[in-house]
């Protein structure tokens, strides 16, 4: 019989700070006490199951979600969800959102001096196979401009967004871009202490996944628990 590994906690520093006062809004988001442990109900530890026919056909296309294509660099993303002993985890409904190439949300809140795309929602679903993979064809986002500090800019970054067997198990990341300048100057990157642990979250170019005359590939794996997570937004 094969012996499966115990759970190994993260270890410090491997996941972001609550309060990493360089990213402001941290500063009024930290809880100042200890937290109050709330018991979960059978509502919190139960469903919903996700299946593949729940997502649309083109919900993991973000390119073809309109009557036209999008504006861009088109790209494709794609990886694995594992646990902390490598096992493959299907059925994971794993969720997108992301500016568009111009590095503007499709959002009342954003308003910055950025065009809008009429053919870009930059909102994407997919569920994991059974080898808890997954595949989104989309527009690289462009690095955008925010109030954090004086000349702040956010590198391009994509969120993701993870929802296990309950109500209580989803998960949410950002993913970068190798290469951006801007990612050693980010506070919310630099949230994670652990200068190995922060670079899991940049993803790495991927020429098996890459399309011919179409789009680059980038990949990005997922580890939920144990001590090589990656980081996760609590």
């Amino acid at each position: 019989m094969k012996r499966v590994a115990a759970y190994r906690a993260p270890y410090p520093g491997t996941q972001p700070n609550h309060l990493h006062p360089p990213y402001v809004s941290s500063i009024k988001r930290a809880p100042t006490r200890p937290p109050v442990p709330i018991p979960y109900t059978l509502s919190e530890l139960t469903g919903p199951s996700f299946e593949p026919e729940i997502v649309a056909p083109k919900a993991s296309d973000l390119t073809r979600q309109h009557s036209a294509e999008p504006l861009g660099e088109r790209i494709i993303v794609s990886g694995r969800v594992l646990d902390e002993n490598n096992r493959p985890l299907a059925n994971t409904l794993v969720e997108i959102w992301q500016a568009n190439a111009a590095g503007r949300y499709l959002h009342a809140v954003d308003q910055h001096d950025a065009p809008l795309d009429p053919n870009f929602t930059g909102c994407g679903q997919a569920v994991t196979d059974a080898e808890g993979s997954y595949r989104f064809v989309t527009i690289r986002p462009g690095e955008y401009p925010w109030r954090n500090h004086y000349n702040a800019w956010r590198p391009a970054h994509i969120h993701f967004s993870l929802f296990g067997p309950a109500f209580a198990t989803r998960l949410v990341t950002q993913m970068y871009f190798p290469g951006d300048p801007l990612i050693p100057f980010d506070p919310i990157f630099n949230c994670t202490a652990d200068e190995k642990a922060r670079n899991r979250l940049i993803s790495s170019f991927d020429w098996e996944t890459t399309m011919p005359g179409l789009a680059l590939g980038y990949r990005f794996n997922v580890i939920l628990r144990g001590r090589d997570a990656t980081p996760m937004e609590e």
